[in-house]
């Protein structure tokens, strides 16, 4: 049985992946679709003709890694394709912010990356294809997103360095790192202080979608970024000292 599974897919980058099997379908018999929602993952059934799995959980908690491993166990399927979306940030001085909330950003977005990639690599056979939601955010430290910054730091060098361990099995992991996209992120990620005031460019989700599986052809790729500005600007994040890019980031924000 071939499979997708996409975690994060009730919205967002997630869900714009969902849609975008449409153009795969024939290979697979089953897309698995994770998220906590049960009701916004029904939804998705209807939008394709191939079978949905759908698998409530909550990335957060280390019971449902455990979870979908006992799920691979029981139906042993091949992932053709692994899709990591999952996810949350929050634009708020760390001392502003609850600590909940804080290590629950740091539990979805490393732990829940790891939870699910660990258990999938006996699953995937010769092209086998892992896409992980990183951020252009992993570049650089970033005074008011400081923790959702590290997290995607994390995620980006964790995939790069599988993708190496992924080639004895013939499959890869590409790290996708999206700048300001507009998607429900920012629903959860605006606090009352209303920190971050100036988006250098915004892109749509279809739009990172589109680059990544463009990118994915390339097997020399183990990260992408999609947009003009978005490069330019991780291209200076590697050549500036990073005490003068968070200068910046504060200036940019109005931040002292």
């Amino acid at each position: 049985m071939n499979i997708a599974v996409i975690t994060g897919a009730s919205s967002g980058i997630g869900r714009e992946f969902f849609l975008s099997l449409k153009s795969r379908s024939e290979s697979l018999d089953e897309i698995w679709v994770i998220a906590r929602s049960r009701g916004k993952l029904e939804e998705l059934q209807g939008l394709t003709d191939v079978p949905v799995r759908v698998i409530p959980l909550d990335l957060s908690l280390s019971d449902s890694y455990h979870a979908y491993e006992a799920l691979l166990a029981e139906h042993k399927p091949e992932i053709r394709y692994l899709i990591c979306a999952s996810g949350f940030g929050r634009f708020n001085a760390a001392e502003d912010d609850s600590l909940d909330t804080l290590t629950n950003m740091v539990d979805l977005n490393c732990n829940g990356v790891v939870g699910i990639t660990q258990p999938s690599i006996p699953y995937m056979g010769k092209g086998g294809l892992m896409l992980v939601i990183a951020s252009v955010a992993a570049f650089q430290p970033i005074p008011y997103i400081a923790t959702y910054g590290a997290t995607k730091a994390f995620v980006l060098s964790y995939c790069r360095a599988l993708n190496r361990e992924l080639k004895k099995h013939g499959a890869r992991c590409l790290a996708v790192c999206p700048f300001w996209t507009k998607t429900a992120f920012f629903d959860r990620a605006v606090s009352e202080n209303n920190v971050v005031k100036h988006y250098a460019a915004m892109y749509e989700p279809t739009d990172i979608v589109r680059h990544a599986w463009k990118a994915a052809k390339n097997p020399r790729r183990d990260y992408c970024i999609y947009g003009t500005i978005a490069k330019a600007q991780t291209l200076l994040t590697k050549l500036l000292p990073h005490r003068l890019v968070m200068r910046v980031w504060m200036s940019q924000q109005k931040l002292k």
